[in-house]
């Protein structure tokens, strides 16, 4: 959901968000909107299932770093919070500190929930494909999983198939049944 009724540079963008009454509040910053991250208990449900999966994973394998919902990223000079982000110590031999990483994920998860505009989630899809992100678009009411990685075509991946890390999380697998809870 926008919260400002008229465009925005990223600089405006950034002194918005470090406002202390702003402090307790996600936001991120989509084609020169200021849009607050408002999820739901299930969205948030289904992108754990997936942080915890990918989580393990990296336990075996540690070969970079894993964000939750409040870790933003730069993207095309905008600013996001993917649901789960993943990047590469290869990319990024250290843990961003920034509040909006520098640098673009690897990976992006993002859950759709019910107050996402389909407008702003083409355009992070987009930028996110610019800059060399593979991005799964997790739609909680359809049990699907649309997989997007530059230079590809979509993949959609129902209830009854398997994601798998590609490049990015090689030989990582997760059956998309059991990212949903019930």
């Amino acid at each position: 959901m926008a919260v400002q009724s008229k465009p925005m540079t990223v600089e405006e963008f950034d002194r918005f968000v470090a406002l202390p009454e702003n402090a307790e509040r996600l936001f991120e910053y989509i084609g020169g909107e200021v849009v607050q991250v408002v999820s739901n208990n299930y969205s948030s449900l289904v992108a754990a299932q997936v942080l915890i999966a990918i989580g393990i994973y990296l336990k075996q394998h540690p070969i970079g770093y894993l964000t939750g919902e409040a870790g933003g990223y730069v993207v095309a000079g905008e600013r996001y919070m993917p649901d789960v982000g993943f990047i590469a110590k290869a990319r990024q031999p250290e843990p961003s500190r920034a509040a909006y990483n520098p640098n673009p994920p690897d990976l992006a998860v993002e859950v759709l929930s019910p107050t996402d505009s389909p407008d702003h989630v083409r355009v992070k899809v987009g930028n996110y494909l610019a800059a060399g992100t593979v991005v799964w678009v997790i739609d909680p009411e359809r049990k699907l999983v649309e997989v997007y990685a530059p230079g590809q075509p979509v993949r959609k991946v129902g209830v009854d198939g398997v994601l798998d890390g590609g490049e990015v999380l090689p030989g990582f697998t997760l059956a998309v049944k059991d990212i949903f809870p019930e």
